[in-house]
């Protein structure tokens, strides 16, 4: 108890801590220098992937904004594993690749469905291109052909099986597991969303002249217009770090906008028997920590709710209500486990934690042996399927289904 309570939280302030990073980058530049060796940035590209649709637009002027050697990837898919639901992963993902294309004004996928055909000819061109180096300008070419309508032609060249098994492994051995994603120097960048990141890293390292990103990420504005008579919807988990960096922002946008805020708590995937490779968990923890930083919203000292922690938390959440305190216990307890080493598996955090949110703890206390908070969770997890969603932090608002920290600007266009 001892570890978990106070040597687990210490370490993962380390581990997730910007002194760190920046150490770890300047040890990496350094022997640069000393080896003279180019620098190269992996790039991993899934035909399939609508994701991999926008970041094929900017493909090139990347290549030309930055002196580094761009070793591009042709890849067949996330493992199973990787993705439970794979038909609702699909259909969401189109939904919003679409969505941030037209905000970003780059070409939408506009697809539901791809024909199979289409995309074998996709893998064929491309695997073509990389044979012969021209895979950067001619990769956007492609996917413009094959996303719009999957009208690709079919195509006589050689089965890309053999390259694509080959960037199978090599995403694996770098330590990722889906398409659209970058690989420099240790770090991973998942996309179009991530890619400013290391734009900044590379302007930082003198690799490109400052400039503004080549895509800037669309954000919440807080418009003065007010939606009349709207609910949002929030799924979060207490084990979602993403939930953590969420939850104080949809609670103020859901004010300003006069918005009815029903907060639905859920399982953790593990503990609703999904995987989660450790790869994912591994990115999952250092995206949430730059993404932290750059909302500024203290991130790391982390002490896993996994577990006891997840239900003993869950058991409060209806006297936390029926208190009117229920926005206020969800924040204090995210940001006591993800931000503050509170253990909430043990009675003394959990009462850190209730008493912070402006309640009792002799009544609260009361309420930990109940199991009614599980027919809750239940009723919630069966309405995030229904939505066509299974992670979180997701939202339902309009009719629309939206999944993610970073795509609060869609919950509010789906206000205004």
């Amino acid at each position: 108890m001892f570890f978990a309570t106070h040597v687990k939280p210490h370490l993962a302030s380390i581990l997730t801590s910007n002194t760190l990073l920046t150490a770890r980058r300047r040890a990496r530049d350094l022997k640069h220098q000393a080896l003279n060796r180019p620098r190269v940035v992996h790039y991993f590209h899934d035909a399939s992937d609508p994701y991999c649709h926008l970041t094929a637009q900017v493909l090139r002027r990347f290549r030309d904004k930055y002196d580094v050697e761009l070793c591009p990837h042709l890849i067949s898919g996330p493992p199973a594993e990787a993705v439970p639901d794979p038909a609702a992963h699909q259909q969401n993902s189109i939904k919003d690749a679409a969505r941030l294309a037209r905000k970003l004004g780059l070409n939408a996928p506009e697809c539901t469905v791809l024909p199979k055909g289409a995309i074998a000819a996709s893998e064929n061109l491309m695997a073509a291109d990389l044979r012969i180096g021209d895979f950067v300008e001619n990769v956007q070419g492609i996917s413009t052909r094959l996303w719009p309508n999957g009208g690709l032609p079919s195509s006589d060249h050689p089965n890309p099986a053999a390259l694509m098994k080959d960037g199978d492994q090599k995403l694996s051995e770098l330590g990722h597991y889906m398409g659209g994603t970058f690989y420099y120097e240790g770090e991973w960048y998942w996309g179009i969303d991530r890619l400013h990141y290391l734009e900044n890293r590379l302007q930082l390292a003198g690799l490109g002249a400052s400039s503004p990103p080549l895509v800037s990420m669309p954000s919440v504005q807080i418009e003065q217009e007010k939606s009349q008579d709207q609910k949002i919807e929030f799924f979060f988990s207490f084990r979602s770090p993403y939930s953590y960096l969420a939850f104080d922002r949809s609670v103020e946008l859901a004010r300003h906008y006069d918005a009815r805020l029903v907060l639905r708590s859920v399982l953790p995937m593990l503990m609703r028997g999904l995987p989660v490779p450790r790869s994912k968990s591994s990115y999952i923890l250092h995206d949430c920590a730059r993404e932290a930083r750059r909302l500024g919203i203290p991130f790391g000292r982390i002490c896993d709710p996994l577990g006891k922690g997840v239900e003993r938390g869950y058991a409060l959440l209806e006297h936390a209500e029926a208190q009117n305190r229920l926005p206020e216990f969800c924040s204090g307890f995210l940001r006591a486990v993800w931000s503050e080493g509170v253990n909430a598996a043990t009675d003394r955090g959990l009462q850190t934690i209730v008493e912070n949110a402006g309640l009792d703890w002799q009544n609260a206390k009361q309420h930990l042996s109940s199991d009614r908070w599980r027919d809750r969770v239940k009723i919630n997890q069966d309405r995030l399927q229904e939505i066509g969603l299974w992670g979180v932090p997701s939202f339902r608002v309009a009719g629309q289904s939206v999944w993610g920290q970073d795509r609060l600007w869609a919950v509010e266009d789906l206000l205004i």
